[in-house]
């Protein structure tokens, strides 16, 4: 199986704009940005998707959602509000098969889910 492309940036083989980085997350604007900011919040370790995932998973899932949480603070759209998904599985719209969240905000959504 070759790697996604989520690995790629992580192996810096791609280009992105990386805004967070440390030894088990990295985060970087999505190449097609659905609301002012939205940056994508990935775990270093390569896992398809939630299903994926196990008890032992529990930290680096709250990590995740934490680092989400700071860089929305960083960028200043913490107080006005941001949106946090996660899709899992092709049904739901996962596209690239390495868990990650995406954080958008920056502009009033609309309750525009089931």
């Amino acid at each position: 199986m070759s790697d996604s492309i989520f690995t790629r940036i992580i192996k810096r083989e791609i280009p992105a704009s990386i805004e967070y980085e440390d030894d088990e997350i990295i985060a970087f604007r999505d190449i097609t940005p659905q609301a002012p900011v939205h940056i994508l919040v990935v775990p270093k370790r390569p896992i398809p998707t939630l299903n994926d995932t196990s008890p032992d998973d529990a930290a680096l899932l709250g990590r995740l959602l934490l680092t989400a949480r700071d860089i929305a603070v960083a960028k200043g759209i913490a107080e006005s509000g941001f949106r946090l998904v996660t899709n899992c599985n092709a049904d739901a719209g996962q596209t690239v098969f390495h868990l990650h969240v995406h954080l958008l905000g920056g502009l009033k959504m609309g309750h525009n889910f089931a």
